[in-house]
This record gives structure tokens, C-alpha cells and sequence, in this order.
């Protein structure tokens, strides 16, 4: 089976559960399949379907995803074909004589079809040696994406008794995993459920406040790479990409109202990097197998953790450094609440509040936000820090929030813990509404009495009270705020309280964290401009021709030869021989010109050295040139603030970079370290503070660097 890996998909070594699920399967057992998006499921089915005589069935509900995956295994190789709405009655007729003459080794099907009469007995008439459902949560009412057309697969054990059958998903929790177990028949499958961590993706949580400069800012940084941003609705979809557009990027809408040409054509242009954003529904399931995708943003808040997962699952899929990013507000709560209460089965509408609730939870909390949802699918995490979510890599600035506390909780209680966020902060803010003034609550004490934050910092507050467990939101239809034990506690013993800072009103830098080979950017790009040349000539989808992965390792071991050549990962014998030689002029043509050497290649994994990522280098170049901070930040159109950032972490990778040009003059300086000497380096505000505001805190960042080298 090694052999099969390394000959038609290019790779020595399976992935962690790989391995066992072809046993599995080889030994024609019914094999259940729980792997996140990235992690190689496709693999489990494609690969014994090599070794097994017949064909293997493959069902599946993202016809658009049908056609990339059935280029793919012909760019390797491999015999498939797919039969879907898509094709004509001449083309599903060609398609089917061809698996009847056995030239066929996997072939893809959609849901409604199996239950079709005709096809059936079509089925019925092929050598079959494995079933694969693919998306197989989708036959279960508990699960986030539910499919009427499902339940057809109910009959595959009936109809085809002595076949195995594999059922394969991405997201189910232990509930749902138990119902498809159930639906499909199976008797005594053998289960592998993988980790869910994709330790890859890097989990960030933006303030849904001035979005769409922020989501302009995030954007910067990523203009050459692809992008999928997902919004709330059809109408949302398509202004924010006409927006994108008027702002210089290459972006275009995909939902399920457009007609099926049309969509079909955004895809075509998003998987050939001629548009690299793509903005789309949440509830419409792309079918977008691009393995390149460095960013997911969710414009709007998901309605599940299991549809957010899913969703950011299809970032980075290459086991490259990929972000997702949320803007979160508690007000797109109320719209996903409407959808909701239209549903009429009362069971099924409970269970979708209890989804949104723990997506609420998950934009709210200041722990872990891969430990969260590894632990909402059940998997017990157990480092202190993932170094890759904002809870962890976040430099938060604490301050003394006793005061505020104590009037907000003495708010709850005036108001006899019957009110919500919204209305207590409109109480202490002394807003001047007929209700209040109606109930008499402009007569309280704690009416008006919070003027030092604005309505958006106070509602912060009032959430970090909420992730400290001295409030909670009631259970019901409305979430008034009620008092916890821990809350009396700190009112009665007057404790004191450090939260995280609220935000200013002011658009800040996106964060970003890259982890990439250290390869040469230039015969990557190379690289890729022959893949895009080769890929619209063959009318494929460019990682069909060779993965970012691939190329990074070519810009990396610079090969110059055919041997040396075959030992990238993802280079199999079709390929070898259709593309190598293609590749190899151009790598020995920039080595040549570069002055490269070849670097010896081993099949053992590639250690990823962690680089400070594409931005950070254009500030480097800059800042090798003596250019001053303001110069740096007009010249990349960013704040003053980002720029030190960058630097802050330059300094770090390399000690030996000369920023001298950047030091304050000698009386600032040394009135800024007095303040650090006063306060320590920790944090910014302090010293700001000491100094009484005399300087900014850019002139304080850039003496810290200074101070502690």
C-alpha cells in the first residue's frame, strides 16, 4: 500500500489513522471515519480502491467538488468518472458504459441519485467493492447540515449486503456519530475517530465594530492569497464583494440564489487564482476542494461550532499556516434567533439554540479557543497554551476594572436581576429612554453613574464579568443577567479586579502568525507561474498539478535532477513524468542565476522553521534601508503602531539587525527608561501613565526595544 501512496499520490508516509482505516477496509470491514477537513479522509477510500478489484462508490452531496476530485485522481493516474445533475444525458450514458467495461476505479455519485430506480439496477450490475458516504452527518437530524436525500443510504446495506461500507465526516459530535452508525446499518463497524486539532490554523476573534475597515486591514496582508469570507446572507454576499472590489481586490459572491452556470463560473475563477476572495453564505456548503486557502473569515457569527469548524476546515488544507478569523457581536445573535424560530418542531428548535449558544460561549471566552473546541467534540486538550489563538498569543493589557465592576453589579441588583445587557448598560450610561424613564429607573442610583467608558467599552466589561463568573446570562427566550455566587462574593467582601482593557474606538492591525519553510520566495513564485500556466492549459484547478506544499519543498531543496526531483512530496510517477521536466528547467534555470545549490532530500517529515511571515519581511527590507517609522508605515499604508509590532518581533528572530536610526533622542530615552525602571517592561500603560502622558506610546514601544537589549 506504500508503494500505491508513494506511486500515485506522491507521498512516503500516511498520515496519523490513515494506516489503520485501509486495513480496516482491506479487510472489507464496515469502517466508521471521524477526521477533521484537512486531514486526509479522501485517502482512506481512494487508496485500498487502487488495490481492491472493482470499483469503489463513492457518494457524495458537494457536486461541485465532484469534478475536482475525479481531475485529480486523473492527473494521478487514476481511473474515475462522476455522475451528477451537471451532465448531460449523453454524458452519464458514456459515463456508466464506461464502469460497465470495468475502465472506471472510483466513481462518484450524488445522494438523490442512489435512490433512483434505474440507477439502482445500474448499481446493481457493476463489480462494487467499497462504498464510501462521504459527509456522512448529513443522514443525521442532529447533525449541523442535515439532508433529506440522506436517508436514501438507509437501503445501502440492504441492496448491497456483502459490500463494506465506510462512512466518512469531518464534524459530528458522540450523539450524531451514534445516529449515522444507526442510519447506515451498520452492525459492528470499527470506529476511528482522529484528533480534531488542526494545529495549522491559527483562531482569532475581531470586535464586529468598524468591520469592514478592520476586514479591509486583515485583507492587506493577504492580496496574492486565497480567501473565503463568509456572510450571513445572499444580499450581504454581494455588497461586501462589490466593496472588496471597489477596494482593489479581485472578489466575487457565491451563494445558492445565483443560477448554476454563473456559480459554477465563480468557482472556476476562484480555483484558477484569477479571483483570489470568494464571499459566500454561511448556510450555502461550498464545495471548494482548494487545498491553498491561507485565510477564513466569518463576517457574520455561524449558527453551530460544528458548522464553524467545518467551515475554518477548509483553510489551509495543505498543512500550511493558515488564519481564521470571526467578528463576533452579540447582535448577530438576534438574526440567527429569527431563522430559528421559524423552525416548528419544538426538539429541533431547542437543539439549535443550544448550538448557537455554545458559538456565543466561543466568542465570548477568554480561555482557549482550541481547547474549547476540541472539548466541545470531546477530545480532552491538555496544553497550557496552543500558542497559536488569540487567548493565547494575545498580549492583552489588564486594567483595575474594581470600580466599574461594582456598579455594574450593583446595576443587576437595582434592577432586580430581570434585564439584559443592553438595558443595564443603557441604566449606567443614563441614557434618556422613555422605558426607563416609564419604570422609573432613572431614579436609581446607578443611573448615569458610568461616564468614563463609552457604551460599546462597557458592554466589553460587562462580558469579561461574564467570563469571570460573577454574572451569567439566564436560560429562557431572554437572556436577562442574573448574579453568581462568585458575584455576591465580590460585592460583599469588596474584592478587588483586573480585566482585559476594553477596546479603544479605533480600527487596530490585524494579528497574524505565519509558519512556513524557510524557502526561496523567488523560484516559488517562479513555480507557481508555471503551475497556473500548466493548469489553465490542462483546464484544472492549479493544486491539482502540484500543492503550495510541493512547491515550497522544490524553492526549498532546489532539485536538479529527476531522482531528486521524484522525492517532493506529491510527486508521483504520473506526475514525474508529465510535469517533471517542465519544473526542473525552470528550479536549474534559478539556480543557475541565484547561484543555488541542490539540498539533500529524506522521506523524513520537513521541520517548518517559523518565520515572521511575508509582512513582516516587506518591514524588514524597509527597515534594512534606514527607512523611520512613519516612513515605513506610509510606504505600506499601515499604522505606526503595526510597524513596531513587525519590528518588535524582527528584533526578536534576529539580534543582529541595526535599528539604531530608530532610537529616541537621548533626554526621551532616558525620561522612558526611568519609567520602565519605575514600572517594569510588561506593559505599556503603566509607564504611559508614570509619564503623565507626555509621550506617546508608540516613543514608549520603540524605547522598550532599545531598554531591553
Amino acid at each position: 500500500m506504500k508503494n500505491i501512496l508513494r506511486k500515485y499520490f506522491g507521498f512516503s508516509n500516511f498520515r496519523p489513522l490513515q494506516e489503520e482505516i485501509v486495513i480496516a477496509v482491506l479487510k472489507k470491514k464496515d469502517v466508521f471515519v471521524l477526521m477533521p477537513t484537512g486531514g486526509g479522509k479522501s485517502l482512506c477510500y481512494q487508496l485500498p480502491a487502487l488495490k481492491m478489484e472493482g470499483v469503489t462508490l463513492v457518494i457524495s452531496p458537494l457536486i461541485a467538488l465532484m469534478k475536482d476530485q475525479v481531475d485529480a485522481l486523473k492527473v494521478n493516474g487514476v481511473q474515475a468518472e462522476f455522475i451528477n445533475s451537471t451532465l448531460t444525458a449523453g454524458e452519464i450514458r458514456e459515463a456508466k458504459e464506461r464502469v460497465l467495461r470495468g475502465e472506471v476505479k472510483v466513481l462518484y455519485v450524488a445522494p438523490e441519485r442512489v435512490a433512483v430506480g434505474g440507477f439502482l439496477e445500474f448499481l446493481k450490475k457493476v463489480n462494487i467493492s467499497l462504498i464510501a458516504v462521504d459527509e456522512a452527518h448529513c443522514i443525521s437530524e442532529w447533525g449541523h447540515d442535515f439532508r433529506p436525500d440522506y436517508r436514501n443510504m438507509k437501503s445501502l446495506k440492504k441492496n448491497f449486503p456483502k459490500i463494506p461500507i465506510i462512512a466518512l465526516t469531518a464534524t459530528a459530535t458522540k450523539k450524531v456519530r451514534e445516529d449515522i452508525v444507526s442510519q447506515l446499518n451498520l452492525p459492528d463497524p470499527e470506529i476511528f475517530i482522529s484528533s480534531f486539532d488542526r494545529s495549522n490554523l491559527n483562531l482569532r476573534i475581531v470586535k464586529k465594530r468598524n468591520s469592514f475597515p478592520k476586514l479591509l486591514d486583515i485583507l492587506s496582508d493577504y492580496r496574492n492569497e486565497s480567501v473565503i469570507i463568509y456572510c450571513f446572507s445572499r444580499k450581504d454576499t454581494e455588497k461586501l464583494s462589490a466593496d472588496l472590489c471597489v477596494n482593489g481586490y479581485k472578489a466575487a459572491a457565491y451563494h445558492a440564489g445565483m443560477e448554476n452556470k454563473k456559480r459554477e463560473g465563480v468557482q472556476d475563477l476562484f480555483i484558477k487564482d484569477e479571483v483570489n476572495i470568494i464571499v459566500a453564505t454561511i448556510a450555502f456548503g461550498m464545495g471548494i476542494d482548494k487545498l491553498d486557502v491561507r485565510l477564513v473569515v466569518h463576517y457574520n457569527l455561524p449558527k453551530s461550532i460544528e458548522g464553524y469548524y467545518q467551515e475554518i476546515g477548509r483553510a489551509g488544507r495543505d498543512g500550511v499556516s493558515s488564519d481564521c478569523v470571526l467578528f463576533y457581536t452579540y447582535a448577530d445573535v438576534q438574526k440567527q434567533l429569527y431563522f430559528i424560530n421559524q423552525i416548528k418542531e419544538e426538539k429541533i428548535k431547542r437543539q439549535a439554540e443550544k448550538k448557537l449558544k455554545r458559538v456565543v460561549d466561543y466568542g465570548e471566552t477568554s480561555l482557549c479557543k482550541r481547547k474549547y473546541i476540541l472539548n466541545y467534540f470531546g477530545e480532552e486538550y491538555n496544553k497550557e497554551n496552543c500558542e497559536s489563538c488569540e487567548s493565547c498569543l494575545g498580549d492583552e493589557e489588564l486594567f483595575d476594572a474594581t470600580v466599574v465592576s461594582q456598579k455594574i453589579i450593583s446595576a443587576v441588583i437595582r434592577l432586580e436581576e430581570r434585564f439584559g445587557l443592553n438595558y443595564i448598560v443603557d441604566v449606567l450610561k443614563g441614557k434618556n429612554i422613555k422605558l426607563i424613564r416609564e419604570r422609573g429607573h432613572n431614579t436609581l442610583s446607578v443611573y448615569g453613574v458610568v461616564d468614563d467608558f463609552s457604551v460599546e467599552q462597557l458592554k466589553e466589561i460587562v462580558k469579561s464579568l461574564i467570563n469571570k463568573k460573577l454574572l451569567q446570562r439566564a436560560e429562557g427566550d431572554y437572556p436577562v443577567l442574573i448574579l453568581t455566587n462568585e458575584g455576591r462574593k465580590f460585592i460583599k467582601e469588596r474584592n478587588t479586579i483586573w480585566l482585559p482593557k476594553p477596546e479603544k474606538e479605533e480600527v487596530e492591525k490585524s494579528w497574524i502568525s505565519r509558519g512556513d519553510l524557510d524557502y526561496d520566495a523567488g523560484l516559488f513564485e517562479k513555480l507557481r507561474s508555471l503551475r497556473k500556466s500548466i493548469a489553465d492549459e490542462m483546464r484544472v484547478p492549479s493544486f491539482v498539478v502540484f500543492s503550495d506544499v510541493s512547491l515550497q519543498e522544490m524553492a526549498y531543496y532546489t532539485p536538479l535532477d529527476l531522482k531528486s526531483f521524484k522525492k517532493i512530496s506529491g510527486v508521483g510517477e504520473k506526475k514525474l513524468d508529465t510535469f517533471g521536466e517542465d519544473f526542473l528547467r525552470v528550479i536549474r534555470s534559478y539556480a543557475k542565476e541565484n547561484n543555488l545549490e541542490s539540498k539533500e532530500i529524506d522521506n523524513a517529515p520537513l521541520k517548518v522553521k517559523k518565520t515572521a511571515g511575508e509582512t513582516y519581511n516587506k518591514t524588514k527590507k524597509l527597515l534594512e534601508k534606514k527607512m523611520s517609522v512613519e516612513e515605513i508605515a506610509v510606504e505600506r499604508d499601515i499604522t505606526e503602531r503595526t510597524v513596531i509590532s513587525h519590528i518588535e518581533k524582527i528584533v526578536k528572530e534576529d539580534k543582529m539587525i541595526d535599528i539604531d536610526h530608530l532610537k529616541p533622542a537621548e533626554d526621551v530615552f532616558k525620561e522612558i527608561e526611568e519609567g520602565f525602571q519605575e514600572c517594569g517592561t510588561e506593559r505599556l500603560k503603566p509607564v504611559y501613565d508614570y509619564l503623565k502622558g507626555r509621550y506617546n506610546y508608540n516613543d514608549i514601544a520603540l524605547t522598550r526595544l532599545f531598554y531591553e537589549q
